[in-house]
């Protein structure tokens, strides 16, 4: 199997649809000798925030002289961005050996009368393989959806369970309330867990004391009362928390401080839990040094050109608050791709007041929203609507008519950010 058969047969397993329970990938693992279980972790739900929550912990990790496997979903640009050990992304010959052995294992499964298992319970397998293979010292592992019954919660007790915002999204299978939601993300809490909770709603946090009484885990609540940002530029921003003083990200928005001062607050237990190469040195250059593609990404300066995987009514909501306090003169053009699954009018109604002008555009998805659509709910709040017929034209279109000190923000669905991501690096503007 090479790397262009194994990405084939992944993603032909996608008809096999989303089934959340933990059976199919239990028999997976158990076939492949349960890699998993030789393996510590921290694992990472919520609805908005757990990408960059990861990448901020997973830096600090690598910082402290750890080998870090990471895993995270979806990817921007390519597949082997979501499955990582330090910077390095899985090779695609890696990629392509494993899956094969998975793909022997899976039909095994079938031959025994189980369940086929679905794409991310095979990318699953596939991760716990390589990070057992690569003698992982701890894997920062990220949820799919929701938590209880994601392909991740396989796992036993983690060193740490981190819970990021939670907010309405993926309703259809989670619950249409933030109680419901919540449940089902603290599923990841195991007995004797430590877990590190970002602020909610009071709906959502009785759900979260409940939840660690009942299974004797010890919850840390993070508070922003000491948070305070000190300066903030297109290249990142300084805060002080508490004790710690200057402490500087590369990344945007108000939202990505918090992010950062969550996994400050686990690094800060997974020393205490046994982790002791991490110190404020590690920490500090580890915060400092993550990167996370495709959220609140600057590619161009001149005019600004924007990047954001906003892609439900939380992440506009963000977006539009980082606009107007980043930006509050800026003339803006939007490219929007968005699916049409996702709450858009929403999103639309959070940021399509602060444009100049708006180009729609159909992500190339099963799931888009067509831009014809998409533009019709536009036009109640922006004059100057455009359909493209293509992502790169809406590219070109938006440098036709963005001023030098304009400002073009594309967002939307991730995998559609990956394509404006990769046009704009390939392209000279």
């Amino acid at each position: 199997m090479n790397y262009e058969q194994a990405l084939e047969y992944i993603h032909g397993t996608y008809k096999f649809g989303i089934k959340l329970g933990l059976d199919n990938i239990r028999k997976l693992l158990e076939l492949m000798g349960n890699p998993h279980k030789k393996l510590k972790y921290v694992h990472v739900a919520g609805t908005n925030g757990k990408g960059s929550t990861v990448a901020f912990i997973s830096s600090i990790l690598k910082e402290s002289g750890y080998k870090v496997g990471i895993y995270t979903s979806p990817y921007i640009e390519r597949f082997t961005e979501r499955i990582r050990v330090g910077n390095d992304e899985i090779s695609k010959e890696d990629l392509a050996r494993i899956t094969g052995f998975v793909k022997e294992k899976v039909e095994l499964m079938v031959l025994r009368g189980s369940n086929h298992p679905t794409e991310f319970e095979i990318v699953t397998a596939v991760a716990f393989q390589y990070f057992y293979e690569k003698a992982c010292d701890i894997v920062v592992l990220e949820v799919g959806l929701g938590g209880r019954f994601d392909s991740t919660n396989i796992i036993d007790a983690p060193l740490a369970a981190v819970i990021t915002t939670i907010s309405y999204d993926h309703m259809a299978q989670l619950g249409n309330t933030l109680d419901k939601i919540a449940f089902e993300k603290a599923g990841i809490i195991k007995k004797g867990t430590d877990v590190v909770l970002y602020p909610q709603s009071q709906e959502a946090d009785r759900v979260f004391e409940d939840v660690c009484r009942k299974k004797d885990a010890c919850l840390h609540k993070v508070s922003f009362e000491s948070l305070e940002i000190k300066s903030f530029f297109i290249e990142g921003q300084e805060f002080d928390y508490g004790r710690f003083k200057s402490l500087k990200i590369g990344l945007l928005g108000e939202h990505q401080v918090k992010n950062a001062v969550v996994a400050l607050k686990t690094s800060l237990i997974l020393a205490k839990k046994g982790l002791s190469k991490i110190c404020e040195s590690s920490i500090r250059k580890g915060l400092a040094n993550a990167k996370w593609p495709g959220r609140l990404e600057i590619l161009k300066k001149e005019p600004i050109f924007l990047i954001d995987g906003a892609h439900n009514a939380e992440g506009a909501q963000t977006l539009s608050k980082f606009l107007k306090t980043y930006f509050p003169y800026k003339k803006i053009v939007f490219i929007i791709g968005i699916l049409g699954d996702k709450d858009y009018g929403k999103m639309i109604e959070e940021c399509a007041p602060l444009a100049e002008h708006v180009i729609a555009v159909t992500p190339n998805s099963d799931r888009a929203l067509p831009a014809e659509i998409l533009a019709q709910s536009l036009e109640g709040y922006c004059k100057n609507v455009y359909i493209s017929d293509a992502i790169v034209n809406a590219v070109d279109k938006s440098f036709e008519i963005t001023p030098k000190d304009g400002l073009i923000c594309a967002f939307g669905s991730l995998y559609y950010i990956g394509e404006v991501r990769s046009i704009l690096l390939d392209r000279k503007y």
